[in-house]
């Protein structure tokens, strides 16, 4: 149980990838952290790209930086509407700031983009926001995971074992 006694959110929003939310909070919760997802509103459930819910725990309001060791920005186009709220992008600027784990991976890229915490930073994403990465100021690199301090950041699906290795790596100080 090498993630006993940490605590990480994950975002969510409609239209967000399935397997970018389930995997890691399944994988997280196997290896003893406590799981939480966070979106607009606590209690509401989102749904993803086929249908498939999942329901927050917390509102991004309500989400301290200070309680958790670490966030999950999921892919699908969820993370465009998540980079809408100020406190979501807050959120993961404060993680950020305080050396916590900040991974993201597919489109979340994009609220890496709004939290304004990419610049001079190597980072991957999906191909189709690369321009977006690099605007926000990264250095991009098409690889299945790359890790830039507390960052974390992959490309897509079929990164996720290797996006959840160096994740956790990061969480037990071996990133």
């Amino acid at each position: 149980m090498e993630l006993k006694g940490k605590r990480i959110a994950v975002l969510a929003d409609n239209i967000y990838q399935e397997l970018e939310v389930w995997y890691p909070l399944y994988r997280f919760r196997e290896a003893g952290a406590e799981v939480v997802v966070v979106g607009a509103k606590a209690g509401e459930t989102y749904t993803s790209k086929f249908g498939y819910p999942v329901k927050a725990d917390l509102a991004y309001e309500e989400a301290k930086a200070s309680e958790f060791d670490g966030v999950v920005i999921p892919g699908g186009y969820a993370p465009d509407i998540i980079r809408r709220y100020p406190a979501a992008c807050q959120f993961v600027r404060e993680l950020d700031a305080q050396g916590k784990l900040v991974a993201s991976i597919c489109h979340g890229g994009w609220v890496l983009c709004s939290a304004g915490i990419l610049k001079g930073r190597r980072a991957t994403s999906f191909f189709a926001i690369k321009d977006d990465v690099v605007n926000a100021g990264a250095i991009w690199e098409d690889a299945e995971v790359v890790v830039d301090r507390n960052l974390v950041t992959s490309r897509k699906p079929d990164d996720l074992p290797a996006f959840c290795r160096a994740s956790i790596a990061v969480l037990v100080g071996r990133g």
